[in-house]
């Protein structure tokens, strides 16, 4: 199944009571249905705290401990993906152009190409061809965490190639100065740990490595990788072992520094055995990917080699670090020396991105767009933006939650009342279609798609498709002492009695004895909110 795992150092909840004590001091509103309160009282959350807030238009049907602070996890991307989506609508798209300094000659460009990032969360890497966005259950991004994938079809450097072809038949047939990103839209952040993020993408920031395990033990191990680039080259020491042997594939590094200096490489070495069968996808292909930290670097770079393709002849290098320093004041472009643009996908369809497949870049990213559009330009800017914007448009006021970036990072906390009011306020906004159509559906797709126990009770059953969710997971420890910090469902149910609830289901502090262990946990909430659809 797909989940959103947030690996981080234990804390310890020395408030947790169990789920019985809970109950018992509930206040008279938290009425938790019998069948549901059985789920709850299980041994494995002996020691969690569970809540419930399910609301039927202004009546409160369910209200489980509604003054705690729940860590949410990527619930919190109800949050911000919805503010955009308020903000700019759905039909928005974050456009990128191309302009030129200098004068054209002869074809010759005396002057440098400059590619100016809007925050295209894709750059046509995942249009399909009827425009929609490609999104695949077992999604590339978390190849590393759940380990595997499955690619999408769509060229990852579609829009960069268009773009190149686009300044070709402007008349420019070779570029005599630089090819520059001008990559200063916002603040760079950075990402748990790993890079800072900026307004510039490319496959979003991974290079894809696609294994196929070979049957002769010894021999060589068959891989490929996307998007294929001089920005970053994969060098292939991968060996089969014997039958039963251990996997002991190896890629180093996974976090490059190297982008944007030349014969820059990642190694996959070690080895698999000759029987491995790649886990949960049912293909004979496995994934991995090693991330793109200098995305202004690599993006440069594949502009360079597009244009090349198309037919402009490039003088400066392929690869080097993107020289900023040649940009012109920021905002200064004028229209007339614009060459080239790609028309991003509506924002919409970027929403369906991030909330069905979880995708906590282009979640963070959005919550710095929104942040543009009452100008201001840092992560920590926009989070100011946001709790003003909560608490005046939503009326949900800043003691309620605590957000760290925006998409459910760290200790990312919420009430269920914060939530759900956030739900009720997006249902009632203009754009509530394209936020409704963006969530996973239970058993059918996104993170929900895998929830599918429920299915195993006739009375259950017609749950299917009649409820659209985020959902949360915060995973703390090591795999020796993992807990579960936070695993939440939030969103809307329209029962069988043709009734419609916004809900948040959430359990905190769950001692886990695997990873697999989030699975059972995932399935007995899908199983919850199938009651709450038959029940109400």
């Amino acid at each position: 199944m797909r989940l959103r795992v947030f690996l981080a150092v234990a804390v310890t909840l020395g408030c947790a009571l169990t789920g019985s004590a809970l109950i018992a001091r509930s206040s008279p509103a938290a009425s938790v249905p019998s069948d549901v309160r059985a789920i709850f009282n299980k041994p494995a959350y002996r020691n969690a705290t569970w809540g419930l807030r399910v609301e039927d238009g202004a009546k409160v049907l369910v209200d489980l401990n509604p003054g705690r602070a729940f860590f949410i996890g990527s619930v919190r991307k109800v949050f911000s993906v919805g503010e955009l989506l308020n903000r700019v609508s759905a039909a928005h798209t974050y456009d990128t152009p191309v302009y030129r300094t200098g004068s054209v000659v002869g074809g010759a460009l005396r002057g440098n190409l400059i590619l100016v990032a809007s925050g295209d969360l894709t750059m046509g890497g995942r249009t399909n061809p009827d425009g929609s966005i490609a999104v695949s259950s077992w999604d590339h991004n978390e190849a590393d965490s759940l380990g595997n994938a499955v690619l999408t079809k769509p060229d990852p450097l579609a829009g960069y190639r268009r773009l190149a072809r686009a300044v070709k038949a402007a008349g420019i047939r070779r570029v005599t100065g630089e090819i520059v990103v001008d990559d200063r839209l916002f603040k760079p952040f950075y990402f748990r740990g790993q890079f800072n993020v900026k307004p510039i993408f490319v496959n979003d920031d991974v290079v894809d490595l696609s294994i196929v395990p070979r049957r002769t033990a010894g021999s060589p191990g068959d891989v490929a990788w996307r998007p294929q680039s001089a920005a970053l080259a994969v060098r292939n020491r991968l060996r089969t072992g014997g039958p039963n042997t251990s996997n002991a594939l190896k890629v180093d590094p996974i976090l490059p520094a190297c982008i944007g200096s030349p014969n820059c490489s990642s190694t996959i070495a070690g080895s698999l055995p000759s029987n491995f069968v790649p886990p949960l996808t049912g293909r004979p292909t496995l994934v991995r990917t090693v991330r793109v930290v200098q995305p202004s670097n690599y993006a440069r770079t594949v502009f360079v080699e597009a244009l090349k393709a198309a037919g402009v002849t490039v003088d400066a290098p392929a690869v080097e670090p993107n020289p900023a320093r040649l940009l012109p004041v920021k905002g200064a472009y004028r229209p007339a020396v614009k060459v080239a643009q790609l028309t991003g996908l509506a924002y919409g369809q970027d929403a369906k991105l991030i909330l069905k497949i979880s995708y906590n870049i282009g979640a963070d990213t959005s919550l710095v767009l929104f942040g543009l559009t009452h100008g201001v330009d840092s992560m920590t800017g926009a989070l100011g933006v946001e709790q003003r914007t909560l608490a005046m448009d939503y009326g949900i006021a800043a003691r309620q939650y605590h957000f760290v970036d925006g998409s459910g990072g760290g200790n990312s906390t919420a009430t269920n009342r914060a939530v759900t009011h956030m739900l009720n306020g997006l249902w009632e906004a203009p754009q509530h279609a394209a936020f409704f159509n963006a969530l996973p559906i239970l058993g059918v797709d996104g993170s929900l798609g895998f929830v599918k126990d429920f299915q195993r009770d006739p009375s259950l059953a017609g749950a299917t498709g009649k409820v659209r969710a985020k959902t949360g997971t915060y995973v703390a420890g090591s795999p020796s002492q993992m807990l579960l910090k936070g695993q939440s469902f939030a969103g809307y149910i329209t029962t069988k009695s043709g009734k419609h609830l916004t809900f948040e289901l959430v359990v905190n502090n769950v001692p886990l004895t695997s990873i697999d262990a989030i699975t059972k946990i995932f399935q007995d909430e899908g199983t919850i909110v199938a009651m709450l659809w038959r029940d109400y």
